[in-house]
């Protein structure tokens, strides 16, 4: 029985290594290729973007329609897209989130990638999904601080565009 448990534990462990492995080769592939495929590290932003708004709807285990309807217009918005195009992107986003087993990929792809300014942007929409119910609930509130701080945003920033969504 123990052998089972063992042999269990080292093949999960193996699977989650292939698959973080193959994330990063995707985030190093697109970093790495910026140059030649501009297109490309533009879609994996997007993508990236909208697997993390994706991931706070999702932080408080109640996906509202609220918060899917905000993310579709907020993608919409910020990428200039068709209503198909950003279903399309959502979806793209959506389905990353659920295959990935970090926010450090996205992340990490978004730090290198944006200047401060759209960072700013992207912490705000953020805290827009996390209020769409009209409540932050607290899992919410850690998740959107954590992605905040991997983007590298001060603390005070955060607190600021937090103060911003909440009064509006």
């Amino acid at each position: 029985m123990l052998l089972v448990s063992l042999l269990s534990r080292c093949l999960a462990v193996k699977r989650e290594r292939i698959l973080l492995k193959s994330i990063q080769d995707l985030v190093r592939n697109l970093i790495d290729g910026a140059d030649e495929q501009p297109v490309d590290r533009g879609r994996a932003l997007r993508i990236a973007t909208a697997a993390l708004l994706s991931e706070v709807a999702k932080a408080d285990y109640e996906e509202d329609v609220e918060e899917s309807e905000l993310i579709f217009d907020l993608l919409k918005e910020r990428y200039g897209l068709s209503a198909a195009d950003a279903e399309l992107l959502q979806s793209e986003g959506y389905r990353e989130a659920e295959e990935s087993v970090s926010l450090q990929a996205f992340t990490r792809l978004l730090h290198e990638a944006l200047p401060e300014e759209d960072k700013l942007e992207l912490v705000t929409m953020l805290w827009q999904v996390a209020f769409a119910d009209q409540r932050l609930d607290r899992y919410e509130d850690h998740l959107v601080r954590k992605i905040a701080d991997l983007l590298y945003v001060s603390h005070k920033d955060q607190i600021r565009l937090r103060n911003i969504v909440r009064e509006s």
